[in-house]
């Protein structure tokens, strides 16, 4: 009797009766080996390299079962997760789109005070002057730019003075790093409303002063601008401009919604002077520093909201090895300001509502889910070979489904033309394996304590030529 794998019920429920009516009728059932006169354990006559392929099959069969089972607790943990996520971000999201585009909303009175916008730089030459263009000419009234330059050896300093701007201030500091620098802005800004810049990023022209206008509501401590990728015509920038298009535009509603808002991205954030003293300023503790004083700030009892409405422009990693020691900060920053933050898990009060809300979401979201995701790719190649094909081609296809499902939500309450989402589907081949390993990396290095030392990225300036250096008169 054979009965080719698949459904054995049959084959069972006939084997119960077929047995024992041939027993009554005096027929003997043995295994092979006894039928042969081997020993029990079925070996005799075998060689030593007999049975070690003997055990090696059993064993890679054991494996191989094992292997299936693990994929699909994987499978299940991740879809789980995917689906809370994509119901949160499509809930949301959409709400939260709705509520601050209704003719009624409104953060209070219009917010005129004086800004010092704080631009930390380090050997920026190639980008400073059209940042702080586009920053000293924007439409708020008061605007003081403050270039704190970081002991540049590439005269990123003179280039911003050569601007001959009347709004903007060059403070020399000696080299400590961005969390550095930017502590000595904050000390230096003549105002208490601060918002701070990278110096790669070029800003709308009223992006600061619909920065600044949730601070009409005295509960917010910390805004978040919505910042995109200007250098976006390769394919790897496309890439990132999709995903920064779903990150802010999904992710930050939902956080926002749940006042959870994990971070200010630190280039295009706004702060209460009070806020960041509040929360210790910023630490040279993590690699990412504007996570860690984000969650100080809502430790610290202030709200953190984020306005879609104020864009910027960044310079997005041009190359591989660029994309991979940026992630690789952020990732492993995260992980430190996670761990560095983890008292709020139990403390009481603003602290803890943040702790017990925020750090359960950002460690699921943002660190297991990637972490886990590749199980899914694993399976569909797995699938490939040893499952069936269609089922498997289905079920990917399926996910991709509900990624450009989402991505295109993200894009439309974000007003992005979606021209850029057919790069979408060669995202998932080759992008996003390598943000697998960027994790894992950041993860190793996490649990084996190792240290990673801030990395200068390259810039290419494209992102400046765009927006022009003309000086401001």
């Amino acid at each position: 009797m054979h009965d080719s794998g698949g459904d054995r019920s049959q084959t069972l429920a006939a084997l119960d009766r077929f047995i024992p009516e041939m027993q009554a009728r005096g027929y003997r059932f043995t295994t092979v080996s006894q039928g042969l006169g081997w020993s029990s354990a079925g070996t005799a006559g075998l060689d030593t390299a007999d049975k070690v392929r003997g055990a090696l099959l059993v064993w890679g069969v054991r494996l191989a079962d094992a292997t299936v089972y693990v994929l699909w607790l994987l499978l299940i943990v991740v879809g789980l997760l995917t689906l809370a996520r994509t119901l949160l971000l499509f809930g949301y999201a959409v709400g939260h789109a709705r509520r601050r585009r209704a003719s009624t909303w409104s953060w209070g009175g219009q917010v005129s005070d004086p800004v010092t916008i704080v631009v930390p730089a380090y050997n920026e030459r190639t980008t400073i002057a059209a940042a702080v263009h586009s920053l000293a000419t924007g439409t708020h009234p008061g605007i003081e730019v403050l270039v704190v330059d970081d002991e540049s050896e590439d005269g990123t300093a003179e280039e911003v003075e050569r601007l001959g701007s009347p709004n903007v201030r060059v403070a020399r500091v000696p080299g400590g790093g961005k969390a550095a620098a930017l502590n000595a802005g904050v000390a230096l800004a003549r105002n208490d409303l601060l918002v701070m810049v990278d110096a790669d990023t070029v800003v709308e022209p009223d992006a600061v002063h619909r920065l600044v206008q949730p601070f009409a509501d005295p509960r917010v401590g910390a805004v978040a601008g919505n910042v995109k990728v200007g250098n976006r015509r390769r394919l790897l920038g496309r890439w990132q401009h999709i995903e920064y298009v779903i990150g802010f535009s999904l992710d930050r509603r939902l956080y926002d919604t749940l006042h959870c808002m994990p971070t200010v991205p630190g280039a295009l954030g706004a702060f209460r002077r009070e806020a960041v003293r509040g929360a210790g300023g910023l630490s040279r503790a993590t690699l990412a520093e504007d996570t860690d004083l984000t969650m100080g700030i809502h430790r610290a009892g202030w709200r953190v909201v984020y306005e879609e409405t104020a864009v910027a422009r960044t310079e997005a990693p041009s190359t591989l090895p660029e994309l991979w020691r940026q992630r690789y900060r952020w990732s492993y920053g995260t992980m430190q300001a996670l761990w560095r933050h983890r008292r709020a898990l139990v403390d009481r009060g603003p602290s803890g509502r943040f702790g017990r809300r925020g750090l359960p979401f950002i460690a699921l979201f943002s660190v297991l889910l990637p972490l886990l995701a590749p199980a899914v790719d694993i399976f569909a190649v797995y699938g490939l070979f040893f499952l069936d094909r269609i089922e498997t081609v289905i079920a990917w296809l399926a996910v991709m489904v509900v990624q450009i499902v989402t991505a295109i939500l993200a894009f439309r309450l974000d007003r992005e033309p979606l021209r850029p989402l057919w790069a979408l589907p060669l995202q998932q081949f080759l992008y996003r394996q390598v943000m697998y390993l960027v994790l894992v990396h950041s993860v190793i290095t996490a649990l084996s304590g190792g240290r990673l030392k801030w990395q200068k990225l390259r810039r290419t300036g494209e992102v400046a030529a765009g927006a022009g250096r003309q000086p401001v008169s």
